[in-house]
């Protein structure tokens, strides 16, 4: 199911790159021809936004037919053809870029999820991704996550009392900060969970002493030190590692037995994945 939203940013998406009109294609391209394009996958990766690209055909030309022959999560290889577009010529080029720039960006990241997914499997941890994201497009990019089998970490600065370091640097220390954001809770009657920044087993104790938080993320801990935390934590709450962790070294935190690892790479640096629409 697509994010909600997604109907607006189509409807951005196809004003930007049309504008007037696509003067190319009303030039060369008959009024009232008919033809087909095939997406064409040309790298290994994971296929990610076929359900959005019917709806960016579909909201454009009601005339364009999407046949897909892969869904959402399939593993595809170059050479791959993952749908047939049929219909008004000039429909199909008017959408082409549109249809590509987000699938292959989408591709991308549920590529680049899968492998870190797959990276620690058997060991029990959850792949999170981070609010680094593209302004505007973060609806569909953490649903790419997912595609790519991981986990959503907050959508915003709404769903969750996250007390980073900034925040308890700023309210006079870790146990203020956390004292301060329950009370809050307390006071607004909000019903979300409380999260805080660790950066050292020196600021873990103090929040193992105060309790009060759901979840204590670990932040630039290495494999060893990180081992150790979540040995001290012991349950009590949830953990979660972060900072510089790579697709070479997540292994390495995984196995020390912590609840999630976020990575911001995952949306932030995820490479486009090659796809190509042609006339067929």
């Amino acid at each position: 199911m697509l994010p909600t939203g997604a109907e607006e940013l189509i409807d951005r998406a196809l004003a930007e790159d049309i504008g007037p009109g696509d003067h190319t294609t009303l030039a060369t391209i008959p009024e009232g021809a008919r033809g087909s394009a095939r997406l064409l996958v040309k790298q290994a990766g994971v296929l990610a936004g076929m359900e959005l690209a019917e709806a960016i055909a579909h909201r454009f030309d009601p005339k364009l037919h999407l046949k897909a022959y892969l869904i959402d999560g399939a593993m595809v290889a170059p050479g791959d053809v993952a749908f047939h577009l049929n219909g008004p010529e000039r429909s199909i080029l008017m959408v082409e870029r549109v249809l590509l720039n987000f699938m292959q960006r989408l591709s991308g990241i549920a590529t680049l999820t899968r492998r870190f997914v797959d990276a620690v499997d058997g060991t029990g941890c959850v792949i999170l991704d981070t609010r680094k994201t593209t302004p505007t497009l973060r609806a569909l990019e953490k649903w790419a996550v997912r595609i790519g089998g991981g986990a959503n970490h907050r959508f915003g600065l709404y769903d969750m009392i996250m007390i980073k370091d900034n925040h308890h640097d700023m309210a006079g220390g870790i146990v203020h900060a956390i004292e301060a954001a329950r009370a809050y809770l307390a006071r607004t009657g909000l019903d979300l969970p409380i999260e805080v920044e660790v950066r050292g087993l020196d600021e873990l104790e103090l929040v193992l002493r105060n309790g009060g938080v759901q979840r204590v993320m670990l932040d630039n801990f290495s494999p060893l030190v990180l081992r150790t935390a979540v040995q001290l934590v012991s349950k009590r709450f949830e953990t979660e590692a972060s900072g510089g962790i790579t697709l070479e070294s997540v292994r390495a935190f995984a196995e020390t037995g912590v609840d999630f690892i976020s990575v911001g790479a995952l949306t932030h640096s995820a490479p486009s994945l090659d796809l190509s629409l042609k006339a067929s």
